[in-house]
């Protein structure tokens, strides 16, 4: 099956290998770049622990000064993926979260003691949930440095427009509101909702799947928000 891969890199090209090593054809198009701040500061002085929600976090960190200090503190990921990303920096007490922002603060809640000092939550500047509000509903003192920002593109990258016109692809891969949303709002300023709505669209969640309404597509939503479940549904 030709699969349009739409996150942004590293993350796509990983996700392309793994998608021909299933026998299908990936077609790259990463609808976002990742832009770390490099002056944001970490904010680490007297945390208890550190919340991860994307790997793009501890790429940000990972050529920062305090690794090492931030090394230290217990790791709270929201997922397998970003636990593993993590462990491969030299993190070495994680805990991994259910897969969203949503289900991690839950988790926390259950897990952490507020009066033991603040959390810090390593984050970009768009979030899909606002967990900092989550987790101070419950008490918990919350600092969120902003350590990246995701920049969309203007238009869809040629060689995937091209296809796209043409019916040659017969589905794209969603990992995240915001980028569905984005390819969304690219196909119609580009008078492709036709041609898109024709596509599988596999989502890792059901707010992925909502974020595509309006192509009217078929969204294939992941049983649980994890790529490899999410993978696992493409057949073809």
């Amino acid at each position: 099956m030709r699969l349009l891969v739409t996150r942004p890199e590293p993350d796509a090209s990983r996700q392309a290998d793994k998608l021909r090593a299933m026998g299908h054809e990936p077609v790259l198009a990463p609808l976002m770049t990742i832009q770390p701040i490099p002056d944001a500061s970490l904010q680490l002085e007297g945390a208890q622990a550190l919340i991860v929600t994307s790997r793009n976090a501890l790429r940000a960190i990972a050529t920062r000064g305090k690794l090492e200090q931030a090394r230290q503190l217990p790791l709270y990921a929201v997922g397998d993926a970003t636990a593993r990303e993590a462990a491969e920096l030299g993190f070495r007490k994680i805990v991994a979260g259910p897969g969203t922002g949503e289900q991690l603060a839950v988790l926390i809640a259950g897990k952490v003691d507020p009066a033991k000092g603040p959390l810090v939550h390593l984050a970009g500047e768009t979030l899909a949930f606002d967990l900092k509000s989550a987790l101070q509903t419950k008490g918990f003192s919350i600092r969120q440095p902003v350590l990246y920002a995701a920049v969309p593109v203007e238009i869809l990258p040629p060689q995937a427009s091209g296809l796209l016109r043409e019916g040659r692809l017969e589905g794209a891969i969603f990992m995240s509101p915001r980028t569905a949303a984005i390819f969304a709002a690219l196909t119609a300023a580009e008078g492709a909702v036709t041609q898109a709505s024709q596509l599988r669209c596999y989502c890792l969640s059901q707010a992925v799947a909502e974020a595509l309404a309006p192509l009217g597509a078929r969204v294939i939503v992941a049983p649980h928000p994890r790529e490899e479940e999410l993978l696992a549904l493409i057949v073809g």
